[in-house]
């Protein structure tokens, strides 16, 4: 990868694109768009004025922020994209960042598929035949069938992204997979997303504040998340709330954006978090700066715990008690004490008053056994002994007289929000961190409060309100993306085919740049192990390159769509500001197109009597109608006028985790659709927050309690304990400003910010030991893979910790992964249940070890 012919494919590309479209020319310049409005003066100009047009709509890429847009069209073409101020709240507008307003440059540029294709070369090289919409789709449905009937339809996996920004196009291609037979592959868990602690701990997929709520927290501690960078467009609300008083405090082992806004930057070595949040959490308790009525209500901390088997007692264990009568079968009856012993209802959050949080007593059991118990509370208390100043400040370089004053600083300032960011999460042990992140608000009594609690921004999976009517048709059967690449486990729970994945169908998604981990998927398809593949795309990415036919989709400024994420309050609704350009079509067309090959009886559900555009609206028309509680009354002629706020039991309507749960005493946990309360009950089977997890994987791992483990050494070395002093970079994968994920990777304008080079950040005392120096090409590398980029030496990056910023293309890279240095580990704990996209096992794209050099060194 030479800099001077990255330069040269640039320039062409560019030539290429401003040929192809004037409206990146009108858009480029102040004088190019007001030409076309402003008639010149004098007799000469004799031109009448073009007709404007608005159309409100909506910016649907992986991003959370969900930004109303205002698409102005002259002559049925975009000529500029702009932020709106509609909102019923204003402080939630304007909304909208460069990278949304230059989408134009994706709509009209070269990359966009005009046809559907079918490859005609080797897989990757990316030669195709353009082909008709009936040949492309009768040669879909024709191998779809022939794999089904040889492997079953099991085999044929489908990957949908973002179902929050997709209710409608998305929500089709479920549909149409569910009534098909074939394997969902849910995006969260696929993109490492998933924070393990939410539902090992409160029994949910995930909570957060929403923005607004972000001005009442008076301390805000953010671990590993980069707000100013990754939630853009809400950051203000960050730089608000430090304005108006609240503290705001970064701990992360590099010198972020956010942490060059915040009051204080604790820096600590990478995936140390555990021991920092054990260590305050022992403060805390030392020092009784806990809520003591809050924890004895709402959380397993008075639960008696039997020390002959570590198992919570329960109450049908012990003479004299009972399980109470009615119980469904996913609640258990535990067993508290305050002088006599009490079984303790799953679905009434009372204990009383002078029940014990210490101590131990002896217990007789039914059969005549005496066990000697201890309240979880006291086994927290004993274990946290180790977690002396001086041993955390030993795991994560924290001073120890900082990590005292900061324990008292968050149990004494209320409300207290914990942000934990993905990029810490993803690691091997990301659920013990986030465990033990969760004990510092739930100690304190800083959960189900306005601007309180703990909050993860990752991602738009959630789904606000219920679904199944459009979605699910038939019965979904799930595949965790994990085991596709790393194949079944003796522990999974989830239903392997029989016969592997043979086939893949793709959408709205990059999979074979962003998800390739140790290049499985590419090799897959490279030996043939995938016999078929089909991609969704408006660009013709290095996924679908890959692929054996392409579909041409519609961007999201040429469908009906219904847009909701979690960060973001309001639905909204996309609404098409020009036609699908070339033959470009909508996926629910799409999907209703193949259904029709495959089973003629599918294509009833896709409203097949109507045009794409107006069955989009009876779809979501019919989601309004079935959506449930957080969408009553909402309509789709409402939503034609503007966003929505979607509906809750808090007062406005606000979004705050757990306040049915502690202001009304219902049982944990909340609903995490579209699963059904009873898939996910059984998480914390009290129907409390519970710190102590008694499955077998967490007892035969030590992990029954929130604990440390440093990095790498049930991952990497107990993969290849030989490498174990070979490689001493962490490499961690960070989210860049100038791109989400890998949308935007071929957007001109993003990458002329970039100086269109990809960039190995490292820290200069580190480039200096091996020889680098600032624009050198250097290359990252272990025994699984190399990527290349060019050196930018940043003093605020933490010593042997090499990050490159994902989401490139591979043919910015030339022709390498990112990914490839990475390995689908999959942790015993993440495999206790399976609920998709729920409980499953998460992607830990941090937990990789490296090195680095001089590209061409050996």
């Amino acid at each position: 990868m030479k800099d001077k012919n990255e330069k040269r494919e640039f320039r062409l590309s560019r030539r290429q694109f401003l040929k192809a479209s004037a409206a990146t020319a009108v858009l480029a310049g102040t004088a190019g768009a007001t030409r076309y409005f402003i008639p010149k003066a004098g007799a000469e100009n004799t031109s009448p004025l073009k007709e404007v047009k608005y159309v409100r709509t909506t910016c649907s890429p992986n991003c959370t922020l969900a930004c109303g847009i205002r698409a102005m069209v002259v002559d049925g073409q975009i000529k500029a994209l702009l932020p709106s101020n509609d909102y019923p709240e204003p402080e939630y507008g304007p909304r909208g960042c460069l990278r949304g307003l230059s989408f134009i440059n994706l709509i009209y540029g070269p990359d966009r598929i005009k046809k559907p294709l079918i490859r005609t070369g080797e897989r990757g090289a990316g030669e195709f035949r353009e082909v008709s919409w009936e040949e492309a789709l009768d040669y879909t449905a024709k191998r779809l069938k022939e794999i089904a009937a040889k492997y079953g339809p099991e085999s044929i996996g489908f990957i949908f992204q973002v179902g929050g920004t997709g209710h409608v196009q998305k929500g089709a291609w479920i549909a149409l997979a569910t009534m098909a037979g074939w394997s969902l592959i849910h995006p969260y868990d696929q993109n490492g997303d998933l924070p393990m602690f939410w539902p090992q701990t409160f029994g949910v997929q995930t909570e957060e504040l929403e923005p607004l709520e972000w001005l009442n927290s008076r301390y805000t501690a953010i671990f590993g998340s980069n707000i100013m960078v990754t939630r853009l467009i809400d950051a203000d609300f960050l730089i608000k709330a430090r304005n108006n008083g609240t503290k705001v405090v970064v701990f992360d082992p590099n010198y972020s954006p956010t942490a060059a806004k915040a009051d204080e930057w604790v820096q600590l070595k990478p995936s140390s978090d555990a021991a920092l949040a054990l260590g305050m959490a022992r403060v805390i308790i030392e020092e009784k700066l806990y809520d003591e009525a809050f924890i004895k209500t709402y959380s397993d901390m008075p639960l008696l715990v039997r020390l002959d088997n570590r198992r919570r007692l329960k109450a049908d264990e012990v003479k004299g008690l009972a399980r109470p009568d009615g119980l469904p079968p996913y609640r258990e009856a535990f067993v508290a004490y305050n002088g006599k012993l009490l079984a303790v209802h799953p679905e009434k959050l009372e204990l009383p008053p002078d029940v014990i949080l210490e101590g131990e007593i002896e217990v007789e059991l039914k059969d005549g056994r005496l066990v000697r118990v201890k309240p979880v509370f006291q086994l927290l208390k004993e274990h946290l002994a180790s977690y002396t100043p001086a041993y955390v400040e030993q795991e994560t370089g924290v001073p120890g007289d900082t990590v005292v004053r900061l324990a008292r600083e968050m149990a004494t300032t209320k409300p207290l929000h914990v942000i934990y960011g993905a990029s810490n999460y993803q690691w091997y042990h990301g659920d013990l961190k986030g465990r033990a992140l969760a004990l510092l608000p739930v100690l304190t009594g800083n959960i189900g409060k306005p601007g309180a609690g703990i909050s993860t921004y990752a991602g738009q999976y959630k789904i606000r309100f219920n679904v199944k009517e459009w979605w699910f048709p038939g019965s979904p059967r799930w595949l965790p993306w994990l085991y596709i690449l790393h194949g079944p486990t003796p522990g999974m729970k989830a239903r392997w085919p029989k016969n592997g994945i043979k086939a893949l169908i793709f959408g709205w998604g990059n999979p074979f740049d962003q998800h390739n981990m140790a290049d499985r998927l590419r090799q897959m398809a490279i030996k043939g192990e995938l016999e078929f593949i089909a991609g969704l795309d408006f660009s013709l990415t290095t996924s679908c390159r890959y692929s054996d036919v392409v579909f041409p989709a519609a961007t999201w400024y040429e469908k009906t769509e219904l847009v909701t994420t979690p960060l973001h309050p309001y639905m909204q609704l996309q609404q098409p500001a020009i036609k699908p350009l070339y033959e470009a079509r909508s996926e629910l067309w799409m999907a209703r197109e193949l259904a029709k090959r495959l089973d003629p009886g599918f294509a009833k559900h896709f409203f097949p009597e109507l045009d794409e555009n107006t069955a989009a609206e009876k779809a979501v028309e019919l989601l309004l109608a079935t959506g449930g509680p957080p969408v009553a009354g909402i309509t789709l002629e409402q939503l034609k006028k503007g966003p929505v706020r979607l509906k809750s039991e808090v007062p406005g309507n606000r979004q705050i985790p757990f306040y049915e749960q502690v202001q009304f005493k219902k049982p944990f946990p909340p609903v995490s659709r579209p699963a059904a309360i009873e898939a996910t009950a059984q998480f914390v089977k009290s129907g409390r927050i519970e710190f102590y997890k008694d499955e077998d994987a967490f007892i035969a791992l030590g992990e029954t309690l929130p604990v440390h483990k440093p990095p790498f050494e049930d991952s990497e070395y107990a993969l290849n304990p030989e490498i174990k002093g070979k490689y001493h970079f962490a490499y961690i994968t960070r989210n860049s400003l100038y791109r989400v994920h890998s949308t935007h990777s071929n957007n001109l304008w993003m990458n002329e910010l970039q100086d269109n080079k990809p960039k190995v950040f490292l820290n200069p005392q580190d480039a200096a030991a091996k020889g680098i120096k600032e624009g050198d090409l250097v290359e990252v590398y272990n025994d699984r893979g190399r990527v290349r980029g060019y050196a930018a030496l940043d003093p605020g990056l933490g010593r042997k910790i090499v990050v490159f910023e994902q989401g490139w293309w591979s043919r910015y890279l030339d022709g390498d992964s990112y990914n490839s240095l990475t390995y689908p580990f999959i942790k015993p704990t993440h495999e206790v249940y399976f609920v998709p996209g729920i409980w499953a096992p998460n992607t830990a794209w941090n937990e990789a070890l490296c090195d680095v050099r001089k590209a061409g060194e050996v």
